[in-house]
């Protein structure tokens, strides 16, 4: 029957004493595809066993109909003896997708400007990076599985192709520094750098076999991230597989400089960047820094307190003082029982240097030493039959244990310095361990790249290829980040809680009609925090 609204009603009714009484409302349908689906749900509420059956006396074959219109249309109200009789076939389904899981995806990509690029395939490069990454030519599975048709194998050559040339991580740089600017701080930035390695054999100008810290012997890539303080990526960049870490640091920092122009910029940094030429060219150019102090630094610049205290330590404890910039020769006059304020003027051969003491650091570094210390003695004893372990020296061809390096490096547990040139009037001792502490949010991003977004190991060869794969992971941290943030879900959990929202398409009655998933409470919150303001 006809609604107000327009739409045709589909009722199930019975007779009784002559008037007709409405059994159930199917539903209303404003298409011949819905009219169609809504038929064969009322046959299947008339045959559901578990509510009897209606004495309605139709035969199980019905006639195909068509929408109901205005009484003036004789189209719509054709004559009994011209209305086609057939039966309604059975719905079929020909496809489901994980759209919802696409659109959810897209929507964050265009949240973060990035459709400014104005290239759907490399939009669809990224979300399927996310969702499933994989190989170019399997890329085309994925994203018809999300309910996208994907370009063709050579349409998606071109695009990695135009990240290259096209200067498009230069344009994504720019609209992630965007993004952070508004979203937070940008004034300190973390960095960290991995290595990524190629299933190759032969090495050329830039695959080369560097330092792993997974012992591997593979060809490599060294690549520096540079991220916010919530991990938010900022800028990237890659080096020969055999460049030393600390010789990265400087030209990715300069390069986001001279991108931005940002002032009174502090980086972070562990301890491998600690390098005096390093630090030294960071403070030239302007910028502050924090990064992590070799623990054998800490007998020069703890030489007052161990003078005048001994090496007792309280939980918790920090020390403010100074660290030479290079060699041992320290400014630091051990007979002053106080620590000397850092200040650029009173002592130019130095850096301030922040310790602290840490009960339960102490724990694990004394549980390492012991360890170190057996197995030092098993090798001496010739239990273990390995190359020269730590604490063992070796003398006219005799093995023995070094009892001083290892009485040193006890006298060290619990210790974690760090090394600044921002001044105690600018930034506390507590802030500058806090921010140093901020660390695992770029080592977070590198987890991710390396493993939810498979950005190794790497198949292609080509500097081109290497800088346009690199683009695409760059662009996936910054989407996966995003949603991490926005639902409180790790990229890996969202998408298995998305990915099985499946749309249907469905041939039914002559049409062909997109049903949408039902979703329940928990995912539409997923949803809602990803993309505020969209309903799916």
């Amino acid at each position: 029957m006809r609604t107000g609204s327009g739409a045709t009603a589909v009722q199930l009714v019975e007779s009784v004493g002559g008037r007709r009484r409405i059994v159930a409302h199917v539903g209303s349908a404003h298409t011949e595809a819905e009219l169609g689906l809504l038929i064969a749900r009322a046959r299947d509420l008339m045959g559901d066993p578990g509510q009897g059956e209606f004495p309605l006396g139709i035969e199980p074959r019905a006639p195909k109909t068509a929408l109901l219109g205005p009484a003036e249309d004789p189209a719509l109200f054709p004559g009994k003896e011209s209305a086609p009789v057939g039966t309604v076939p059975a719905p079929r389904v020909i496809s489901t997708s994980s759209r919802v899981l696409y659109d959810a995806l897209v929507g964050v990509f265009t949240y973060l400007g990035f459709d400014a690029v104005g290239d759907a395939v490399f939009r669809d490069l990224v979300v399927a990076r996310i969702v499933e990454p994989t190989s170019i030519l399997d890329t085309g599975r994925v994203l018809r599985d999300l309910g996208r048709a994907p370009a063709s194998e050579k349409t998606m050559r071109r695009t990695l192709a135009r990240c290259a040339s096209g200067k498009y991580r230069d344009q994504l740089a720019s609209l992630c520094f965007t993004h952070a600017l508004s979203a937070g701080d940008v004034s300190l930035c973390l960095y960290d750098v991995t290595t990524l390695y190629f299933e190759a054999e032969k090495e050329d100008d830039l695959r080369k076999v560097g330092f792993s810290k997974e012992r591997r012997v593979d060809p490599q890539i060294v690549v520096g991230l540079l991220v916010d303080r919530q991990g938010f990526p900022l800028e990237i960049g890659f080096f020969e597989g055999n460049k030393a870490e600390t010789k990265t640091i400087i030209p990715i920092v300069k390069q986001f400089h001279a991108r931005h122009q940002i002032e009174n910029m502090v980086v972070v940094a562990d301890a491998g960047m600690l390098s005096a030429k390093n630090l030294r060219e960071l403070d030239e150019a302007g910028f502050s820094f924090i990064v992590g102090s070799r623990v054998t630094k800490a007998p020069i610049d703890l030489e007052s307190h161990f003078r005048w205290h001994g090496d007792a330590f309280t939980d918790g404890q920090v020390i403010d003082t100074i660290t030479p910039k290079t060699g041992h020769r320290s400014e630091n006059n051990k007979l002053l029982r106080a620590e000397p304020v850092w200040d650029l003027a009173t002592h130019p051969g130095s850096w301030r240097a922040v310790w602290v003491y840490s009960r339960k650091r102490a724990a694990r570094d004394g549980h390492t030493l012991t360890a170190q210390e057996n197995r030092a003695r098993a090798v001496i004893a010739g239990e273990k039959a390995t190359r020269t372990p730590r604490f063992v020296t070796t003398s006219n061809g005799a093995r023995s244990l070094d009892e001083a390096a290892l009485a040193r490096a006890r006298k060290l547990v619990g210790l974690k310095g760090y090394v600044t040139n921002i001044p105690a009037s600018v930034m506390t001792a507590g802030e500058v361990i806090s921010n140093y502490h901020d660390l695992w949010h770029v080592e977070q991003s590198f987890r991710m790249s390396k493993t939810d977004l498979a950005a190794r190991p790497m198949f292609v060869r080509t500097k081109d290829a290497i800088d346009a794969h690199l683009t695409i992971v760059f662009t996936a941290l910054a989407v996966a980040r995003t949603a991490q943030n926005r639902s409180g879900l790790a990229i890996r959990n969202l998408i298995r809680q998305l990915r099985p929202l499946r749309s249907a398409t469905i041939a039914i009655n002559g049409a062909i009609q997109t049903i949408p998933p039902q979703i329940d409470p928990d995912r539409q919150v997923i949803l809602d925090a990803l993309n505020p303001g969209v309903r799916h």
